[in-house]
């Protein structure tokens, strides 16, 4: 993870024109291939809004494998605001966003069918929350993923005054598409030195037949940066 809150000003006050739906707003960012940067960009907004915003900041990890965003927050990404502390349930109280692959009945302790399963540290005393799925709940084998629930986002929402969502490459993983329509608006994250303009339009053809909008890319790398914030619509 790279902390880009320098190159981001632009793409901040384009988010910032969005009207707020239901209390707060949820951005995806997603990339068609691994390595394009999405991570870095999620979490170097979310570290924006929680110094300008009055509620809590959410930044969600779609890649329940790896727990990467948590993981680069662990690791020291936020420097000055410290590293993850104190875990909430991040079932919100509404019918959980995760799913266990195997019945709650046979998962240890009867926790692990999805409702303990995601939690959401707080950054130090900051108004960031970041998600981590609670892997040690799991029995070999068992798998986890993200479901639509409408509820969970709209419950989000309520809560925080931004949720940016950082979801592992389409190439990947399916996830993007599956919440793609709970979003605002989604990103893709593009590196220009390696990602043609045929994959990031065969991205966004996907994602809005899916039910999401694409608002706009980043072009990482462009002179080392990720400055651009432009439409590729039409």
């Amino acid at each position: 993870m790279r902390d880009m809150r320098p190159d981001l000003e632009n793409l901040w006050r384009n988010l910032c024109r969005m009207p707020p739906r239901g209390g707060g707003r949820a951005v995806m960012f997603v990339a068609a291939h691994q390595g394009e940067g999405t991570t870095s960009v999620a979490a170097s907004l979310a570290l924006m809004a929680q110094a300008r915003s009055q509620r809590a900041v959410w930044l969600v990890d779609l890649d329940l494998e790896t727990n990467r965003a948590f993981y680069g927050f662990e690791n020291g990404f936020a420097g000055e605001l410290g590293r993850p502390a104190r875990a909430y349930d991040a079932s919100l109280g509404v019918s959980p966003p995760c799913q266990a692959s195997q019945p709650a009945d046979r998962a240890r302790d009867g926790r692990a069918g999805g409702q303990h399963l995601l939690c959401a540290h707080q950054v130090g005393r900051s108004k960031l929350l970041v998600t981590r799925l609670r892997g040690e709940l799991l029995e070999p084998g068992q798998r986890v993923r993200f479901r639509p629930r409408s509820e969970w986002w709209q419950a989000l929402r309520e809560k925080a005054e931004w949720s940016f969502v950082d979801a592992p490459a389409l190439e990947r993983s399916g996830a993007a598409l599956g919440l793609a329509c709970e979003m605002d608006g989604v990103i893709l994250v593009v590196r220009s030195d390696r990602t043609r303009a045929e994959a990031a339009a065969m991205a966004r053809d996907e994602i809005e037949s899916n039910g999401g909008q694409v608002i706009g890319v980043v072009m990482n790398r462009v002179g080392g940066d990720a400055r651009l914030l432009q439409n590729i619509g039409g």
